[in-house]
């Protein structure tokens, strides 16, 4: 009776059913079982893997162990075997799997992943460049070799501890950058336990809280400013960008990217791809008469490339430092070309009675009362408009009393 029995299940359930030749012979695509739940999956495209079907901690999973064409048979079934242990002694066989692969994989190879998964969400090629050779220059040399699955909290002071007091915003840049590489490797299944990162942190000393911002200069001084600036003998291109940053309000690679597609001359808009912008959000910017003269002198040198104030030597998008140094250094002006933004936000709330989101539209800053930003539905460019010839008459010394002006204007 026994062997009856004994008969009927080895025939419900085959134990090394299939055989090297029936593997290379088999084409249809389905599924076709070996015994002990490994089955050869061959899919409509004529891929063939092997799946190991188990019972992992009382739910039914699927666990691939890879095509023919790396694993045979008998590695299958000896592959099979192992998992089968593991999950039988209440273990998690595709979590121990994962944690093998965070053994071979390095911190290099992980962060690599995250820098080509992220890039093309990034504002620009410059900051995926930028976010990249912060690792290369002071992580991989100290624990890039190591695998992910072994970075501990040691490693990560390793790292931080050098520049966390000299080179703070690098340091916090470079925290943030290797939280988001641990939490991909987490995700992956590569590590396991506590974020190493945050137990770094609560090891370090506390950063004392900068309040130094981009040094901006008197409202009062700039059309003087202006004045120097035309009379300079500073090349025409970043003369003219640095004018047209000045009287935009804009950031300064919002202008030195600029664009000639992104002009709208008819209805005197600069709009703004949201992939250029902070916030990521397109932004359209009213064009004021001097504006526009800038706009048309530089027409008289347009260049292959489209870009509206191209360097003079090359061709190619100016550099931050021109419009810098030519501040500094020509002009002899103790400031920033961003302070200039502060500059203009100071005149509007000083000199105008124009309703603060209406500069701060101006500046293309985010909304910071969710509530608010949820309703906010136009982009006052009829007041920003007005706003924008005003600081450019300001500017100009065409108009000193914008406060009397505006006093009855309603807002």
């Amino acid at each position: 009776m026994w062997g009856i029995l004994w008969g009927k299940m080895t025939k419900k359930h085959p134990i090394n059913k299939l055989t090297a030749l029936t593997v290379k012979k088999l084409n249809n695509s389905g599924r076709y079982a070996d015994g002990n739940n490994l089955y050869l999956e061959i899919d409509k495209s004529g891929a063939r893997r092997w799946i190991l079907r188990l019972i992992i901690r009382g739910r039914r999973r699927d666990m691939g162990l890879g095509g023919i064409s790396t694993v045979s048979l008998e590695e299958a079934r000896e592959l099979a075997y192992q998992y089968r242990k593991i999950a039988r002694s209440g273990g998690d066989p595709i979590l121990e799997r994962q944690k093998n692969k965070g053994l071979q994989a390095t911190l290099i190879h992980c962060t690599k992943k995250v820098h080509q998964i992220n890039l093309p969400t990034w504002r620009n090629d410059k900051f995926g460049k930028q976010w990249i050779a912060s690792f290369e220059h002071h992580v991989f040399p100290v624990i890039g070799n190591l695998p992910i699955s072994q970075v501990s909290s040691a490693d990560i002071l390793r790292v931080l501890t050098p520049i966390w007091n000299t080179k703070g915003d690098t340091a916090r840049k470079i925290k943030q950058r290797l939280r988001m590489v641990i939490k991909w490797s987490r995700a992956q299944g590569y590590y396991q336990g506590d974020d190493p990162v945050e137990l770094a942190e609560q090891a370090l000393p506390k950063q004392p809280r900068s309040d130094e911002h981009h040094k901006s200069l008197e409202f009062e001084k700039l059309p003087e400013i202006i004045q120097q600036l035309r009379k300079s003998k500073i090349s025409a291109p970043t003369k003219s960008a640095l004018e047209f940053t000045i009287l935009s309000a804009c950031r300064t690679n919002e202008v030195l990217n600029a664009q000639w597609s992104e002009i709208d001359l008819l209805k005197k808009l600069w709009i703004i791809p949201g992939k250029r912008m902070k916030a990521g959000k397109e932004h359209q910017v009213p064009l004021t008469k001097s504006m526009i003269d800038i706009l048309n002198t530089a027409k008289k040198t347009i260049v292959s490339n489209d870009l509206i104030f191209p360097s003079d030597i090359n061709g190619k998008i100016l550099s931050n430092n021109t419009m810098r140094l030519a501040l500094k250094k020509r002009l002899n002006v103790d400031a920033t070309v961003h302070g200039m933004r502060s500059s203009f936000k100071v005149w509007a709330s000083e000199t105008t009675n124009f309703a603060n989101e209406v500069s701060e539209m101006a500046l293309a800053h985010a909304i910071s009362n969710k509530t608010e930003a949820a309703y906010r539905r136009g982009n006052l460019m009829e007041k920003r408009r007005q706003l924008m010839q005003k600081w450019d008459d300001y500017l100009n010394n065409k108009n000193v009393k914008v406060i009397e002006f505006y006093k009855t204007m309603e807002i």
